[in-house]
């Protein structure tokens, strides 16, 4: 992953990412729903210690605090940890924030039981090395047994298909419809794409149009679980949409035991 290339992409996106949604607190909650029945099928009730190392603007987030856990959040973003910040006191529930790179958490180690990487976050590391990296880190700050949490594309399909653009979607706004959709430019390589994201926001009788670019590995399932296994992690688990209820393919691991 380029850093700054990634940080830049989302410090733009930051004030419009709700806009990807058509109703950004309804798609925090069903999100919520999901990823908190996984956490109680796996660790029982109660509030976990949730670190969301690619918090963005806080859709899982504050979702999951809402849901009554303990939650920290933290992106390579500072411009999007700022808005998670302020969006989630504003629905009244605590989200601490700060500007990390997955790659090197400034957390104490097993300082959580439950760490969240969601919504395709670990496929702008663009190498299985910077994967590793994440992946081992996230590991270092969960507790024994800890419960990891990544969702991606369905990678696996994509490769196959190579699409070069994603649909359009609507929402409204209090000024019109705006609408966000992306081109796909795919590398030689056939793992990698540079996603170059629009939106059209309406203003006045005309829109304004934003366009960003960044570069994303399409790493499939296999490769995640390899990777996820040789960084330390066991019990690997995918879960489905229709099976978890979550929109992107789910993948769950432990962090095994320290052995004596």
């Amino acid at each position: 992953m380029s850093g700054s290339s990634a940080r830049d992409f989302y410090d733009d996106l930051a004030p419009d990412y709700h806009l990807i949604f058509p109703n950004w607190d309804a798609s925090m909650a069903r999100q919520a729903q999901s990823l908190d029945a996984l956490v109680r099928n796996q660790l029982g009730p109660g509030a976990q210690r949730v670190l969301d190392c690619a918090c963005g603007i806080g859709t899982q987030a504050i979702g999951l605090a809402l849901a009554g856990h303990r939650l920290v959040g933290s992106d390579l973003s500072p411009v999007a940890a700022a808005r998670a910040l302020t969006e989630a006191a504003a629905r009244g529930v605590s989200l601490p924030t700060t500007a990390a790179d997955m790659r090197a958490l400034p957390f104490t180690p097993s300082a959580f039981d439950v760490v969240v990487c969601a919504d395709n976050s670990l496929a702008h590391l663009l190498s299985a090395q910077d994967v590793t990296a994440a992946l081992r880190g996230m590991r270092r700050v969960l507790r024994d047994d800890g419960l990891l949490i990544i969702t991606i594309r369905d990678y696996d399909e994509i490769r196959r298909t190579r699409p070069t653009a994603t649909p359009p979607q609507v929402t409204e706004t209090s000024d019109g419809k705006a609408i966000t959709f992306q081109l796909w430019h795919w590398h030689e390589d056939g793992e990698r794409y540079d996603q170059e994201h629009f939106q059209l926001i309406p203003t006045g009788n005309t829109w304004t149009v934003r366009a960003r670019r960044t570069t994303t590995w399409a790493i499939t399932g296999r490769q995640l679980t390899d990777l996820a296994s040789e960084a330390g992690f066991t019990d690997l688990t995918w879960h489905t949409p229709p099976t978890s209820g979550y929109y992107q393919p789910v993948l769950t691991a432990r962090r095994a035991p320290t052995t004596a």
